[in-house]
């Protein structure tokens, strides 16, 4: 049986409530680290190559990955994912990016199996992208409106139907805002498979689960496989049988997370990272 371990927050204020990702043991400043450095990283710069190594706390990659605590709680992958991007393909991942933690938070409540969850669950996973990935960079994704965000993160009392009216706004919107961006598609995607992998390595350690990092590495996978459906038009157009075989391997990289909090027997570090591997091995002749 998997133990879970917990992460401890503390309040403060993004709009009305935004909770704060508080120490616990590990020490995130290892775990910003490795995924910068470590085979999360690698995974980052396989056979597609594009990301070159990242500086740790420099630049907009390191930004990205530091959050207001200056590089303790940076998210593993997130600085080998950012790397030598520049433009609307930055702000591109950006946003999806940040629409990753509103997908884990409509799989929460969607969900009414054994692991269901509560809507108020799904505000803290929504809080949790307000301060990791908006924050530490909010003039940094063009003409994104996080309103409706900011709604969804406040309504721990929302019922089921009224968060997600929120969370859908939210995807509306961010659908609205990247839309406006001229971006390498396939580019995206590798990347958003990179951060959803590099986040996956902190999930196990010594036998013990942490479902949170479990759900925004879920979060980053479910983003990557909406990316491609969203683009699934261009990425046709110029290679059919890619976007066929990238398609595949994606639906198998998204499989390894069956349900919303990590399951009895969930996959393992070295699964998802060769997965990983092979989708951005699919996706090669587009990069």
């Amino acid at each position: 049986m998997i133990t879970w371990k917990f992460k401890r927050w503390r309040t403060f204020g993004v709009a009305a409530t935004t909770l704060g990702l508080a120490a616990c043991g590990e020490g995130g400043g290892e775990a910003g680290g490795e995924g910068g450095h470590g085979e999360g990283g690698e995974a980052a710069q396989g056979e597609g190559g594009g990301a070159a190594p990242a500086t740790p706390g420099g630049g907009e990659a390191g930004e990205a990955a530091m959050g207001e605590a200056g590089g303790e709680h940076g998210e593993a992958g997130v600085v080998s994912a950012y790397a030598g991007l520049s433009g609307d393909q930055l702000t591109a991942l950006r946003i999806q990016h940040l629409r990753g933690f509103v997908m884990a938070a409509a799989r929460i409540v969607e969900d009414r199996g054994a692991f269901s969850g509560e809507p108020a669950d799904a505000a803290v996973l929504v809080q949790q992208g307000l301060l990791e990935v908006y924050e530490p960079a909010a003039d940094q994704f063009g003409s994104l409106d996080v309103t409706a965000l900011r709604e969804a993160a406040a309504g721990t009392n929302f019922t089921r139907a009224q968060m997600m009216q929120r969370l859908r706004d939210a995807q509306e919107e961010m659908s609205r805002a990247i839309g406006g961006l001229q971006f390498d598609a396939a580019q995206l995607i590798v990347r958003m498979v990179d951060i959803s992998t590099g986040l996956y390595q902190h999930v196990l350690v010594d036998g013990v689960a942490d479902p949170v990092e479990y759900q925004h590495s879920m979060g980053a996978a479910l983003a990557a496989q909406q990316a491609i459906h969203l683009h699934q038009n261009e990425l046709r157009r110029e290679n059919l049988i890619a976007y066929s075989r990238a398609t595949g391997e994606l639906n198998r990289f998204v499989a390894l997370w069956p349900s919303r909090e990590p399951p009895e027997n969930p996959a393992t570090y070295q699964e998802v990272l060769v997965q990983g591997s092979r989708v951005r091995l699919a996706l090669s002749p587009y990069l």
